[in-house]
């Protein structure tokens, strides 16, 4: 039984009360802690829709945060499994080569981890991949309205000629904030300012979204009588894939690579550089060609969603995380050369889910966290290791597809049979 339920006798007119439609979810008194407030709401839940909720209530996460910082009408936690992956041996600037990382990975999906442990083994055997991050900042646009061309055109000179100006607004809502530049687009009358961040540690889409909010209201509009539509106005471009973010980047863009001799291929993937490199141009670049895909890869997101949800990060960015390219190449008489480019990855060590419990033990056991001395070295520090995984999840799926073994992995390991459990 939900050991909450013992307390909800004296809250059982709260629970009557939703049931019967005289109150709201949102409407459950303040004066309850965070945990009765869930639990009025569950049994309100099970009342009304004849379900036990009793799994969803039993959570270790710090329910007052969680219902005052991360989710509305709070009733308890989806749990999700998360597994192990490495050691990853990664060659980055805020990596050493000789350390020996282990990535947790959340997810439901059979042969995930087990996949990206083998790229990891043979990552590992070929001397770590090199990975390298660049910070290109987080965006944020807001969409005017003017009256016409004309207006458009003194618009932009005005934003041109104020820049200083706009910088010291933005840069003033936070310490950790610093603008990088403006960039215009416009047809008629309407007008889009995509403005780029530099957030520190945090991810900084809150921050980007404060800022401009401020500088509008307190700046542009008083000072040019252009009114703003929309704080976003679809340029940043957040949580959609888009050309501009695959050409431009946004928050991280993160270069791995890896060179695999032919004894590794065959030991640690069980395929060979030929075959490597015919599945990756029939797969990730005709088939992708053909289909109008924007991801020229194998499986970004299956690897993404799986480290977002184990970090904290923001899960429905990995729509445009998932956006970017993997190349294989012949090199040597038998080994390959192969890369990953993801040019559109908002990531953070601070803020949003981070500071749930569970995630900020993942990005503990990763060595991710906020750095007193280097803003943003743990962020970056975030990236690396995230880019050396994404290449190990696309090395062991392509050579997967060449051995034969996709649908058997998934059979076995998806669809394994669940041993009883003792009476």
């Amino acid at each position: 039984m939900d050991p909450i339920k013992k307390k909800l006798d004296k809250h059982g007119e709260l629970v009557r009360a939703i049931v019967e439609g005289r109150a709201r979810f949102h409407e459950v008194s303040s004066d309850l802690s965070a945990e009765d407030a869930a639990g009025v709401r569950r049994q309100a839940l099970e009342e009304l829709k004849g379900v036990s909720l009793e799994t969803t209530g039993s959570f270790t996460l710090d329910a007052d945060r969680a219902s005052r910082r991360h989710c509305e009408n709070f009733i308890g936690a989806a749990q999700i499994p998360v597994g192990i992956t490495g050691p990853m041996s990664v060659r980055g600037e805020s990596v050493d080569k000789d350390e020996e990382i282990y990535v947790p990975l959340a997810t439901t999906e059979g042969a995930l981890v087990a996949s990206v442990n083998r790229g990891c083994r043979a990552i590992r055997e070929a001397g770590g991949a090199v990975v390298r991050v660049e910070d290109v900042g987080m965006t944020r646009a807001p969409a005017f309205r003017t009256s016409g061309v004309e207006q458009t055109r003194e618009f932009l000179q005005w934003v041109k000629d104020n820049e200083e100006e706009i910088r010291t607004v933005t840069e003033g809502t936070s310490r950790y904030l610093r603008l990088i530049d403006i960039r215009p687009q416009s047809f008629g009358s309407s007008i889009y300012l995509r403005f780029r961040f530099e957030s520190g540690e945090a991810m900084g889409m809150n921050m980007a979204t404060i800022a401009c909010d401020r500088v509008v209201r307190e700046l542009i509009e008083p000072a040019t009588g252009v009114t703003c539509v929309a704080l976003s106005g679809n340029y940043c471009v957040d949580k959609k894939p888009s050309a501009i973010n695959f050409l431009e980047g946004r928050g991280k863009k993160i270069f791995a690579e890896v060179t695999l001799d032919g004894g590794v291929l065959k030991r640690s993937l069980k395929t060979n550089a030929r075959a490597l490199v015919e599945v990756q141009y029939r797969k990730n670049l005709l088939g992708s060609i053909a289909s109008g895909s924007m991801g020229f890869n194998a499986h970004f997101a299956n690897v993404l969603a799986a480290f977002f949800l184990a970090t904290g990060q923001d899960v429905a960015q990995v729509v445009e995380g998932a956006m970017g390219v993997t190349c294989v190449e012949p090199r040597g008489p038998e080994g390959v050369y192969a890369s990953v480019y993801l040019p559109d990855v908002p990531l953070g060590v601070v803020g949003g889910g981070t500071a749930l419990d569970t995630q900020k033990e993942a990005l503990a056991l990763l060595g991710a966290q906020p750095s007193t001395k280097e803003p943003g070295a743990g962020v970056r520090r975030l990236a690396e290791i995230l880019g050396a995984t994404v290449l190990a999840g696309e090395l062991s799926l392509l050579s997967a597809f060449t051995s034969g073994d996709l649908a058997s992995a998934h059979e076995k390991l998806g669809r394994g049979a669940i041993p009883e459990t003792p009476a």
